[in-house]
């Protein structure tokens, strides 16, 4: 093997820990064709629900080159954001709804994009030749090409485990032009574990390794858009902005140190245990800049109520009622249907109260079916 090439390696690697990256290693620019059969078959069952765009740029997922002919290596890295409390903590805290680890800092997408581009610039000084840089916003399979890297494996719940990180890692890549030499995958450490199967409330796992995202409460809570199905809701909880009981639970992330947590990831204090009933009172200037600067931003006033209003209706409280209440006029329906819903679980007397005056006045046929189906 080349030992400038090798040397170089060792510089990438080493320039990447400057900028805050856990881990770096270099992938082949391919997928291999059973990954791309399995990701083709996931959604040919229409797994993916709503998210068109996984479909519509399935080639170039599928096949690096596709979305860039010169790329000849993948550089893969990954940022900590390993919490330094127990994300299930709250599991059983009704007044209180629970914001993925992830979302509860600043927006990953600006912290790690920043630290590619330098890395990709400093690659190009030190050696010529192209780059590009991705995070989560390209049609990139970014855990694929992390596990042919070797920076870990997909575990039984699909995201990479790390046996240094856990599965806390913001992961990111730079195509380049430079033929650089791979990585050795890890290959698989699960083992006999099926904890974050056995965790996940929803059920969104059809089999190890296999994940349907119209079950997922992450993909509910963020990219579906509309009210979410009743059969779903309870196992929601107190999830309002995804959800991390899959990777919490996994035994890997005892070697996970918070300390590599970049300071930009660490939770703003009102994002840690934020109180349902405040929650529900947001309008959307009030929504806007509570969460400046945070990834909860990207799924708007309305679709982020309907989540704490599934909440308050899993919460039991009955104190609720007043500010649930108050969103059966809401002008958007996607709230006002979530807000019945709720108020039925946690208030029956107020729900009978309120649903003659409110039904006649529906004009959004959903939204009446949902007075209707209690």
């Amino acid at each position: 093997m080349n030992r400038d090439k090798i040397n170089l390696v060792n510089a990438v690697k080493d320039r990447a820990e400057q900028e805050g990256f856990a881990v770096c290693a270099i992938a082949p620019a391919a997928v291999s064709p059973q990954t791309a059969a399995r990701f083709r078959a996931w959604l040919d069952a229409g797994r993916h629900g709503e998210m068109i765009w996984m479909e519509s740029r399935s080639d170039e997922r599928s096949d690096p080159k596709t979305l860039w002919n010169d790329v000849r290596s993948v550089i893969m890295l990954g940022m900590s954001y390993a919490p330094g409390d127990d994300p299930m903590a709250l599991a059983d805290a009704h007044d209180h709804a629970r914001i993925s680890v992830y979302a509860r800092g600043r927006d990953y997408h600006d912290r790690v994009k920043g630290a590619l581009k330098r890395l990709a610039g400093w690659l190009v000084q030190q050696n010529g030749g192209d780059v590009k840089v991705f995070v989560d916003t390209a049609p990139v399979m970014e855990k694929a090409l992390a596990e042919a890297a070797g920076l870990g494996w997909q575990g039984k719940h699909t995201n990479i485990v790390s046996r240094d990180h856990g599965s806390w890692l913001f992961l990111g890549a730079i195509y380049t032009s430079a033929d650089l030499p791979a990585g050795t995958p890890l290959g698989d450490h699960c083992g006999s574990c099926n904890a974050c199967q056995d965790i996940c409330p929803t059920k969104a796992f059809p089999a190890p390794y296999q994940l349907d995202a119209r079950r997922c409460i992450s993909y509910l809570t963020i990219e579906h858009k509309g009210p979410i199905p009743h059969d779903l809701r309870a196992g929601i909880g107190n999830h309002i902005y995804g959800c991390d009981d899959c990777l919490a639970v996994c035994p890997w992330n005892k070697f996970a140190q918070s300390a590599a947590t970049h300071k930009a990831f660490h939770p703003r204090a009102e994002l840690t245990a934020p109180e349902i009933s405040d929650l529900l009172t947001l309008d959307d200037a009030a929504f806007r800049a509570l969460f400046s600067g945070s990834p909860v931003k990207r799924t708007g006033r309305d679709r982020f109520i309907r989540n704490v209003l599934i909440a308050a209706g899993n919460s039991g409280k009955p104190a609720l009622s007043g500010p649930v209440t108050a969103l059966l006029g809401d002008p958007s329906a996607v709230v006002r249907g979530a807000a019945i819903w709720a108020l039925a679980h946690i208030d029956r007397p107020a729900f009978a109260a309120e649903k003659q005056a409110r039904l006649s006045a529906e004009r959004d046929p959903d939204v009446a079916a949902e007075w209707n189906s209690f």
